[in-house]
């Protein structure tokens, strides 16, 4: 035969060659039929380069008769290793199904699937090396899913290790150079361990660094060690760290996290000595890889059985605060509002639910309210097997609203057999006002406030201050006024007399609930606003303290860093937001930012399209939302979906054409896309209207391409 490469229809020894399967760095793989046992198999045969070279045709032959011996559920089992008219063929198991990078490529894995994915593959290697095997070419592609979903591992034996040893006096990056060439028959560069790159020897624990590549893309989709060519990430694998996991999944848990970053040690001496350690830590992780704690629950908005649209304010409120009483406590993880506002009104199942979230525990019900009279049903249900746990119906009276909180959230934990600390107990009996009025207000004001916007903001701060008038201790009610104007000051109107409200309500607020974390988030704000750092961020650390769960506390103490230039420690506490609060999209879109402005351009890239993707999600339930539009917008111009960002900036401009929020940012956007003089109008509005977007636009850095444009120097000027 003198091609590496049969026709279909061609009988090689005794297969019969049916058609081509894939091809590859190593060759190129046919499915055949063996003619004597009458089954489909795979054949490969190797690249013409590697036929050619003698010593590397025997090693490999070698190597694959080795590959041969292995007989593990997990690993596609060689049959028989040949030769036809001097082109050598290696006949293997045939895998119907998919391989793993066409699954990933629906989405990361988690839950069952995920450990059982890893554990097979984890279990497949350990085999191979104790049978001194290496496999040198972990990666997706490689490792095929049959149609029961069991995972088996592909090309045993046959990588083919350069072997070439950097000459003395040679640096490295010129060493890396003359190599990536040869790399290709070695193993793939991106899942390549740093001794693998340099040709030095190796063992098991370079393929316990490519494990590691191929779990932390299982994980988040994404690679760890990233780059615009071969050159660029076999420099990030020898020399950078790798991308955060944190960033990109924040609701991964700690265990993977550890166990990824020891896998993707530079040094081998820093990893696994063997997959058999990497097995014991799997089981370790318990064979429930939940993307949240044991005990996860997800607190539904009630059900409104009246169908009285004025009162879903009210029904919403006090979903969202059971949601909040709940995350007080430390050993119970509990999905934000955020989370669960896709099944509001929606007839989903606690399993359903369950399996979308990863929550085990289900919390529905139902409200209604006919004058002063309250009917509340509560059911906890376990998700997986749609149990009921405990189940409650309160008919009573408006004024007993908070001792039915109270009473849910105390029946919650005795139903999870959680153990309340004493400080959790007082804080959830603690009662937020004496009148139930004031309650109401407060959250008619809080439903006004998430609407973000200018119109929102300014009714929310009437029900806030009404909600003070008829309770003058209403610590809550003080904290919400202040936040109002806070916003309003940072988006809308950087007036004194906002500055000075906000200041005055956030220290009303901690002088009545020196306990509570909202109120020293709230001092926190007001206190950056002035800017009196020091002072905020002592201010944010004690409500993080008071309540760890607590998603504007990170969210503005990042941005406290941020504005004095401390980009490193904003990035941590932003990355810190975006693991309390996975389904927020600002923080995200601040660490695309960030990420690019520190020189991680792959960092930056995931970040970005983690932001359009929870913002997508968002605006399914809040198509109005302007900020959603107009901070995916910027996103989606970061990487390169200009049309949609286009679409996306123009429906935020549409909703609200003169909220100056909204229009500067549409002119970053713009800027960034090069539609200069749509960027310049946009800005030239939201300069007349928002003294606070001045300093801004000074430094800005998506402003940049209109530095030099005669409208831009002749605004700054006159400011």
């Amino acid at each position: 035969m003198a091609s590496a490469s049969p026709s279909i229809g061609q009988t090689i020894s005794h297969y019969k060659v049916t058609g081509q399967l894939g091809a590859g760095g190593m060759g190129v793989v046919y499915r055949a039929q063996d003619l004597i046992l009458h089954r489909d198999i795979a054949l490969k045969f190797l690249p013409a380069d590697l036929v050619a070279d003698p010593a590397a045709h025997q090693r490999l032959l070698k190597e694959a008769q080795a590959a041969s011996r292995l007989n593990h559920p997990n690993i596609a089992t060689i049959y028989e290793v040949g030769e036809a008219e001097g082109v050598p063929f290696i006949a293997m198991e045939l895998v119907d199904g998919e391989n793993l990078r066409e699954l990933l490529g629906k989405g990361p894995l988690s839950g069952p699937r995920l450990m059982e994915i890893i554990r097979q593959i984890a279990a497949g290697l350990s085999e191979a090396h104790k049978a001194g095997l290496l496999h040198h070419d972990i990666k997706p592609r490689n490792i095929m899913l049959d149609a029961s979903g069991r995972a088996k591992i592909l090309d045993f034996g046959l990588a083919v290790f350069t072997g070439r040893e950097r000459a003395a006096g040679e640096s490295e990056e010129l060493f890396v150079t003359r190599t990536a060439t040869q790399l290709s028959t070695g193993g793939t560069v991106p899942y390549m361990s740093p001794e693998q790159l340099r040709g030095e020897r190796t063992d098991a624990r370079s393929d316990i660094f490519s494990f590691g590549v191929l779990l932390f893309e299982c994980l988040t989709g994404r690679l760890p060690f990233a780059g615009e060519t071969s050159i660029d990430v076999m420099q990030a694998i020898l020399r950078r760290p790798p991308a955060s996991l944190r960033a990109l999944a924040p609701e991964v848990p700690p265990e993977w996290q550890k166990l990824v970053d020891r896998c993707l040690a530079k040094s081998p001496d820093q990893r696994p000595r063997s997959m058999a350690e990497i097995l014991d830590e799997l089981d370790r992780i318990g064979g429930q890889p939940e993307t949240k704690p044991e005990k996860a629950l997800a607190v539904l908005y009630f059900e409104n059985p009246g169908g009285d649209k004025e009162d879903e304010y009210f029904r919403d409120g006090i979903t969202e605060d059971i949601i909040t009483e709940l995350s007080r406590i430390k050993d119970l993880f509990v999905f934000t509002r955020s989370a669960v506002a896709a099944f509001r009104d929606k007839p989903a199942t606690a399993q359903q639910v369950g399996q979308q979230l990863n929550a085990s525990h289900v919390l529905e019900g139902s409200l209604r309210r006919v004058g002063n009279r309250l009917r509340i049903t509560a059911r906890l249900v376990e998700a997986r097997t749609a149990r009921s746990v405990w189940a409650e119906r309160y008919d009573r009276q408006m004024e007993d609203i908070f001792a039915i909180q109270d009473e849910i959230a105390q029946n919650i934990a005795k139903a999870l057999q959680l153990v309340l600390t004493e400080q959790e107990k007082k804080a959830l009996e603690k009662t937020p006002t004496a009148d139930v009025q004031a309650y109401d207000y407060y959250l008619r004001g809080r439903q006004f406030f998430y609407q973000f916007s200018r119109k929102g903001f300014d009714f929310a701060r009437q029900m806030f201050a009404r909600a003070t008038v008829i309770d003058p201790n209403y610590a809550r009610a003080y904290a919400g006024i202040a936040d109002c104007c806070s916003f309003l000051y940072m988006y809308y109107e950087a007036t004194d007399a906002n500055l000075k409200e906000a200041d005055a309500a956030s220290r009303r607020a901690l002088e009545l609930g020196p306990d509570s974390a909202e109120a020293h988030a709230s001092r926190g704000l007001a206190n950056l606003l002035n800017k009196r750092y020091e002072e905020a961020e002592q201010e944010f650390d004690t409500a993080i303290r008071l309540n760890p769960k607590l998603y504007e506390a990170y969210y503005f103490r990042a941005r406290a860093c941020l504005s004095q230039g401390r980009m490193e420690e904003a990035a941590h506490w932003f990355e810190e937001a975006t693991r309390v609060n996975p389904e927020d999209y600002q923080a995200p879109c601040f660490l695309g930012m960030l990420y690019a402005a520190l020189g991680r351009a792959g960092d930056a890239q995931a970040a970005n399209r983690r932001t359009v993707q929870i913002a997508e999600k968002h605006l399914e339930m809040h198509p109005e939302d302007a900020r959603a539009l107009y901070l995916g917008a910027g996103a989606q111009s970061r990487i390169g979906q200009r049309e949609r960002a286009l679409e996306w900036v123009r429906r935020a401009i549409s909703i609200d054409p003169n909220d100056t929020s909204v229009l500067y940012n549409a002119a970053c956007v713009y800027a960034q896309l090069g539609q200069l003089e749509e960027a310049m109008d946009s800005l030239e509005k939201t300069l007349m209207g928002g003294e606070w977007y001045k300093g801004w636009a000074e430094h800005d850095s998506d402003l940049d391409s209109l530095r030099s444009h005669p409208r831009f120097q002749a605004m700054m000027k006159a400011l």
